[in-house]
């Protein structure tokens, strides 16, 4: 397989797709309100990293110069998935007829995803449904004359995947896969198809995804950049701000507990405690990697239907001072969960548009500023994280990674 490069034609105007896996979900359809509304001047850039001085400069794609489109088994159109956003207060009512046009082109470009029985049942074999997919995309690239397609990962989340063989290197998962066998998670059937497409490929969820090596190799092949993985939104994210706080002050944190509660997709995802699993397991290595010793204490989550899109998050910290006087920090997040990472899935999709315009492949390690686990580095810490990727934006950081995340 050939690599897939960018057209060197490419004119200041040239439109970058950006194809959502569970294009019609919460998180999505906020993505797509957003990128209308800050195209149309409707509503301000605010969340958005690449509008930081840093990035603002740099040749990635605006607003403006995306197009959407994706995959999903879920039937409500966009349009009405906004209409129950806006009445849930996720953004604004009067943005809806201003970005009804933007709505309906997605909606225009949605087909249906991989079902359950084609991810390993009695249906259509990984190898076509991997080619369907791909060829989903490659049309959508086509069809509206894109420079290159992004694809980003917003499905709900899965259980962990078994190890397997075919995962260890590109020639045995071909062989698996040319052999009839299903043996890929839906995330990593996607990233495979993604790949296959000559596409880039951002993982938001905890989902394997790309992390698989037979992935990289095939992403490296192709010569497409990835990215991942689980989306760095609330709690995490005060975490990572927090704990160098008492790491530098030597402060010995004894234990971090956290409680979060959410509603909405998330949260009935979540209640499956495999599902669960992948989520806490992220949630919890940060702040154990930023101090450098393992800390007492677990992280929860409860499925609180009635909270809809919002969710709370209550973490207890103990720590030791001077002395050994014992001392604690308790703090409480409340946030909106479409509205936090809508902004960063755009960062993410115009900054890896930006790494694949400059001709990098394979796994972007400077890009873990935007998850909870940051694949091919151990680095945690927020500031030391952002100060990495604004050197990779001004050049400094090689965005190829030679580790690769694993299960």
């Amino acid at each position: 397989m050939s690599a897939h490069p960018v057209s060197s034609a490419r004119a200041d105007s040239a439109k970058v797709g950006v194809w959502i896996v569970g294009a019609r979900g919460s998180v999505a359809t906020t993505v797509t309100v957003g990128a209308a509304a800050l195209a149309g001047g409707l509503a301000s850039p605010t969340g958005c990293v690449t509008e930081l001085p840093p990035f603002r400069d740099t040749e990635a794609p605006s607003p403006a110069e995306l197009v959407f489109g994706g995959h999903d088994m879920v039937g409500v159109p966009l349009t009405k998935r906004a209409a129950q956003l806006a009445e849930a207060g996720v953004f604004p009512g009067h943005l809806l007829g201003q970005v009804d046009d933007a709505l309906r082109a997605a909606e225009h470009e949605i087909r249906p995803g991989a079902a359950p029985q084609e991810d390993g049942g009695d249906g259509e074999s990984q190898a076509g449904t991997a080619a369907r997919l791909a060829s989903d995309i490659e049309e959508f690239r086509g069809r509206n004359g894109l420079e290159q397609v992004v694809v980003v990962n917003l499905a709900s989340t899965e259980a962990p995947p078994e190890p397997h063989p075919a995962h260890a290197s590109l020639p045995a998962l071909r062989a698996a896969l040319e052999a009839g066998e299903a043996v890929l998670p839906p995330s990593s059937l996607y990233a495979y198809a993604a790949f296959t497409a000559g596409c880039a490929y951002v993982n938001f969820t905890p989902s394997a995804g790309a992390s698989l090596p037979a992935l990289d190799e095939l992403a490296r092949e192709s010569g497409v950049p990835y990215a991942g993985r689980d989306g760095k939104t609330g709690e995490t994210l005060v975490k990572t701000a927090l704990a160098p706080m008492f790491l530098h002050r030597a402060l010995k944190v004894r234990a971090w507990s956290g409680t979060n509660l959410l509603g909405g997709g998330d949260g009935a995802t979540l209640a499956d405690p495999d599902a669960a699993r992948s989520k806490t397991e992220t949630k919890a290595r940060a702040v154990q990697e930023i101090l450098g010793h393992p800390v007492e204490g677990l992280v929860h989550i409860d499925n609180v239907p009635e909270m809809t899109e919002w969710k709370t998050a209550w973490d207890h910290v103990l720590f030791e001072g001077f002395l050994g006087n014992r001392m604690t920090l308790q703090f409480t997040w409340q946030g909106c969960d479409s509205a936090l990472a809508a902004p960063l899935v755009l960062d993410l999709a115009r900054l890896v548009a930006l790494a694949r315009r400059r001709g990098e492949s394979g796994l972007l390690p400077a890009f873990g500023f935007f998850f909870k686990e940051p694949m091919g580095s151990r680095e945690h810490d927020l500031t030391r994280q952002f100060d990495a990727l604004a050197s990779w934006a001004a050049g400094g950081v090689a965005a190829t990674g030679d580790a690769v995340g694993a299960e």
